[in-house]
């Protein structure tokens, strides 16, 4: 995670490009929510003011939106989700080839989906269900739950707060949850309350001391 964040960029580069109009390859608009039907096969889905709802079984090549939440559906497929103030929701059996990232927002991962990439953001709650990540996690500010029967490979990654990003005080709080995996370092960069599991598996922890996950 660099410091200027590489989200910045989506913004101007949505202003740019996006159209008014929805069609064609891709499903693009500026101003208002994008809705990409179920089963339905689809270049971009992007925007720069509302959400972006990826149908069940749909397959999009990317989702982009500024200020929005990005939805991915059960057993829905997209190559990389990018928003700058909003959360993404993966859901059941859903899957992203590349990078899942966003700035001010949360993560949510459901049972049997899977990120070929890494999740990315700054702030907000990166929460995994019995789900996959290749690519390792990256966060700031936020807390991250890697929940029973979960694996990550690639790492976690806390990095210290820097530039002109305003941080609050408490400590992120990472959980890695009963039969969860974490393989690669767990590296933190600032303070943090960390939990693991007794039947979790963890790579080597640096920067912090782990503690008991009890459940709670």
């Amino acid at each position: 995670m660099r410091s200027s964040f590489p989200l910045t960029g989506i913004a101007l580069g949505l202003l740019l490009v996006v159209g008014c109009a929805e069609g064609g390859d891709g499903l693009d608009k500026v101003n208002g929510s994008v809705d990409v039907q179920a089963g339905m096969h689809v270049g971009n889905a992007s925007t720069v003011n509302g959400s972006i709802d990826i149908g069940h079984d749909a397959t999009v090549a990317g989702a982009e939106t500024v200020n929005g939440e990005i939805d991915l559906g059960p057993h829905a497929h997209a190559d990389s989700l990018e928003t700058v103030n909003g959360g993404v929701q993966i859901e059941s059996s859903a899957e992203v080839a590349h990078t899942v990232t966003t700035v001010n927002g949360g993560m949510e991962l459901a049972a049997s989906s899977h990120v070929g990439g890494k999740l990315e953001n700054v702030n907000g709650h990166i929460s995994l269900d019995h789900a996959n990540v290749d690519g390792g996690i990256e966060t700031t500010n936020g807390d991250v739950t890697v929940g029973t029967g979960s694996t990550v490979r690639g790492g976690l990654h806390v990095q210290k707060p820097h530039g002109l990003w305003i941080h609050t005080s408490r400590n992120p709080r990472i959980v890695i949850g009963p039969n969860a995996v974490v393989e690669g370092a767990l590296v933190f960069d600032r303070p943090v309350d960390l939990f693991v599991a007794s039947s979790a598996k963890v790579g080597t922890v640096t920067g912090a001391t782990a503690q008991p996950y009890t459940g709670k």
